[in-house]
């Protein structure tokens, strides 16, 4: 069963729009390949690291919500590295359960 995760991405900050569009068609092509999805991409913009990683000062952030089997994670992590666009990435796997009740209770509330 795919399970969801919320991924935070940093790329170079010297990656223009267009680019940075392309490094996330790239995390999307490699979530495809091992046969996940994308589900949402949301852009948080540059933001300056609080201590240089790696001789770099800032970065642009990402969060990407995909689908994907929980023994596949792994994979995802050793394909990335290889990616030369990805600075970064952290997941997170969302707890569907608790989002479900969240929405019940502020549709109650409504």
């Amino acid at each position: 069963m795919k399970t969801q995760y919320e991924g935070l991405f940093i790329f170079p900050e010297a990656l223009d729009e267009e680019q940075l569009d392309q490094a996330i068609d790239a995390v999307k092509a490699e979530l495809e390949k091992l046969g996940g999805s994308l589900e949402n991409s949301t852009r948080l913009g540059k933001r300056t690291f609080a201590r240089p990683l790696k001789k770099k000062k800032a970065g642009i952030y990402a969060i990407i919500t995909f689908r994907l089997d929980g023994d596949k994670i792994g994979a995802l992590k050793k394909r990335l590295k290889l990616a030369t666009n990805v600075f970064r990435a952290q997941f997170m796997k969302k707890d569907e359960s608790v989002v479900a009740e969240r929405v019940a209770e502020v549709t109650q509330e409504a």
